[in-house]
């Protein structure tokens, strides 16, 4: 990925003062590869750059994880490659998709995300690997896009998984408990104090603030969506208790008169613990009520805003520290993959409650009107810990854009920085830059709020093509007047202003949605889901074994430098000679187009071949396709090749590196 110091606009003639510059800014920040982004993500500048530049990245981030699962359609992966514990063959993995999702729903094309929730509500997911937050976030992204049967159809399943949490009820207490490994945070307080300090790893169960919140907000979701779809009056009513009652058990039972925080209560019980009794300490994960609009609005409750802001507590240099230092096994390193530093959640910033966090603290200044009349957290806060996370994604001894696992709060490096750590999707930015800085808080009203948190730091932003109830969306602000050439904050719809301010503050405007636009499924045919899944596979001229040959047809594009983060198949280097890479569907297929992904790098020895066709199997003898429409090979990007429709069992494309150049062909899908 490029990232660039200079942002375009262009002059747009009678109604507003400037429209980003769609066309330069993916050129810059995404080489050849800016085709996919042009048209589906919306354009964001700040006069913060590392704040402009991340965002960026993170789209980018979005892109590498999107996998093509064919049939199944795309869904967003958590880890670029596959890692032993995802869900096979889909490489799916449930504990960050609530994070996915908020980050999908500004996504243009809706199909990212309605291929994505349908996948995960159905059989084929692990719905209950970890604890997770799906239904609520499925509801927010009706919020953005007003799609109602993109989320009704769903309604079923999401009662199905609701329901199966039974098993973690603890009916003599009206909450849910979890072991921290299974709600994606191992080593915290409970897990460590539960064995004794010998591990942590396992174990520790607990009832938790966060299971907690998501059950909340799953079945207040629930409710609403089952209000959306109409004649469900029982089941509204239902969800509808069952989150009251959750949200009064947590505010009793949950909250820490003493330490002023919500935390974890023992479920386990053993010669070290005892069942009821609170853990010793506080833990970030006591912010995840405001995640979900749990607490009441009251100064008492707000009081725990002022642990996140105490350098002593878990406000780190870096960061948010997921446990306070006070605790006697702050940062104690238990686990190793060699001599490596494993994931752990007693101390390091994670990226995945720092989102948690920063979403809470949107909803708390933006509507918790007494709690935020206390002045114990406000904007400029907000500001101060979105820069700091913003300036985490760039790992301080490279320089690069790189967002990774967990990190040291006293330093801000990585600390696990394993072979899958590169570019990690556990955790949302863009979502945050929304409705937090820029402030748009998405509604079922027919109108659009925009309340952004941007401080006195922020001397002009604007984000534009958003998609909103059906309507094009724009915010802009500027301070002075000298960067867009008016000052204040403004709201466009469809091109035209229809709300403005002098000042930072609420602002609204009527809205009338519009209907969704139909999403457009193209399905691939050369999708290997598992190097062990027979069909499709592959084979290349060389003859290396499937392990080598499948990420070149695992559904997976990206283009990163780093060595960890290679995808696809590599040839030899040029010689005159032609290689080829070959599918097998594994029974004959109608087939008329590709996109190929290759991948160039210079320093690495990589170029786009010097030439390449596409050839199919007929008989014993490989023939080109007829009618074949190619194009220019392109670096970094989607190469594609159409050709008149044709019925073969097999594929391949043919190509010449150039001499001394190897070829990676990072992707070779077949339509």
């Amino acid at each position: 990925m490029k990232v660039y110091n200079t942002l375009a606009l262009v002059p747009f003639i009678g109604q507003i003062n400037a429209l980003l510059d769609a066309d330069t800014l993916v050129k810059n920040y995404f080489g050849n590869d800016a085709p996919w982004y042009r048209n589906r993500i919306p354009f964001f500048e700040s006069s913060d750059q590392d704040l402009t530049n991340v965002y960026y990245y993170r789209w980018g981030i979005f892109r590498a994880h999107q996998r093509d699962l064919g049939a199944n359609g795309f869904i967003s992966t958590e880890f670029l490659d596959d890692v032993g514990w995802q869900h096979k063959p889909w490489a799916s993995l449930n504990d960050a998709t609530g994070f996915h999702l908020l980050e999908g729903r500004w996504v243009r094309d809706r199909r990212f995300k309605d291929d994505y929730q349908t996948f995960m509500f159905s059989a084929n997911s692990n719905r209950r690997q970890f604890s997770e937050s799906m239904a609520a976030s499925v509801w927010q992204t009706y919020l953005v896009d007003g799609a109602a049967g993109d989320a009704t159809k769903l309604l079923d399943a999401m009662q199905v998984v609701y329901e199966a949490w039974k098993d973690s009820y603890d009916t003599s207490k009206g909450l849910y408990s979890v072991e921290p490994l299974r709600d994606a945070t191992e080593y915290t307080i409970s897990s460590i104090d539960a064995s004794g300090a010998q591990d942590g790893f396992t174990g520790g169960n607990s009832f938790r603030p966060s299971i907690n919140s998501y059950q909340y907000a799953n079945a207040r979701a629930i409710a609403n969506i089952a209000a959306l779809k109409g004649g469900l009056s029982g089941t509204v009513s239902t969800y509808n208790s069952k989150a009251t009652a959750l949200k009064g058990r947590v505010q009793d039972a949950l909250w820490n008169s003493t330490y002023e925080h919500f935390i974890d209560r023992f479920q386990v019980n053993n010669k070290y613990v005892t069942y009821w009794d609170f853990i010793r300490g506080r833990e970030l994960v006591g912010m995840v009520p405001w995640t979900h609009d749990l607490p009441d609005d009251t100064a008492a409750y707000a009081k725990a805003w002022t642990h996140v802001l105490n350098t002593n507590q878990l406000a780190g240099p870096h960061g948010l520290r997921t446990v306070e230092p006070s605790y006697q096994w702050y940062m104690r390193q238990y686990r190793y993959e060699g001599k490596n530093p494993e994931c752990q959640w007693n101390g390091p910033i994670w990226p995945f409650q720092t989102t948690q966090v920063l979403t809470g603290l949107a909803n708390f200044l933006d509507h918790y009107r007494t709690g935020a009349a206390t002045g114990i957290i406000k904007n400029s806060d907000y500001v101060h810990l979105l820069k700091q996370y913003a300036q985490l994604h760039r790992n301080p001894k490279t320089g690069v854009l790189d967002l990774e696992e967990d990190y040291y709060p006293d330093t801000g490096l990585p600390i696990v920085g394993l072979k899958r750590s590169n570019h990690y999707f556990h955790s949302g930015f863009n979502d945050l830059i929304i409705t937090g800085l820029v402030g748009i808080r998405p509604s079922t009203n027919a109108s659009i709020e925009v309340n952004p948190l941007a401080d006195s730091s922020i001397s002009y932003f604007r984000l534009d093509r958003v998609l909103y109830h059906g309507r094009e969306v724009a915010i802009q602000w500027d301070a002075t007047g000298s960067h867009y050439g008016t000052a204040g904050l403004q709201i466009e719809v469809d091109g035209k202003v229809v709300a403005s301010s002098p000042k930072l503050g609420r602002l609204s405007a009527p809205l009338t949605s519009s209907a969704p636009t139909a999403i457009t499924r193209k399905i691939v045919k050369s999708v290997q889901l598992n190097s062990t899944t027979a069909f499709p596979h592959g084979t290349t001229s060389t003859n290396e074994g499937t392990s080598v040959t499948y990420p070149a047809i695992d559904g997976r594009i990206y283009f990163y430098s780093e060595p960890n983060a290679k995808n696809g198949w590599d040839s030899p280097a040029g010689n005159g000679a032609d290689v080829w890479y070959q599918i097998d569907f594994g029974s004959a297929q109608s087939i008329s187009s590709a996109e190929l992904a290759f991948c160039a790098n210079a320093g690495q020895g990589y170029d786009v071949p010097a030439s390449y066709s596409i050839q199919v199997l007929s008989g014993s003898t490989w023939t080109a396709v007829q009618g074949g429409k190619y194009d220019t090979a392109l670096a970094n990007g989607i190469t594609n090749v159409a050709w008149n429709t044709v019925s073969s069992r097999q594929v391949r494309v043919l190509f010449r590196p150039k001499s001394g150049s190897k070829v990676r062909v990072v992707e070779f899908k077949v339509y």
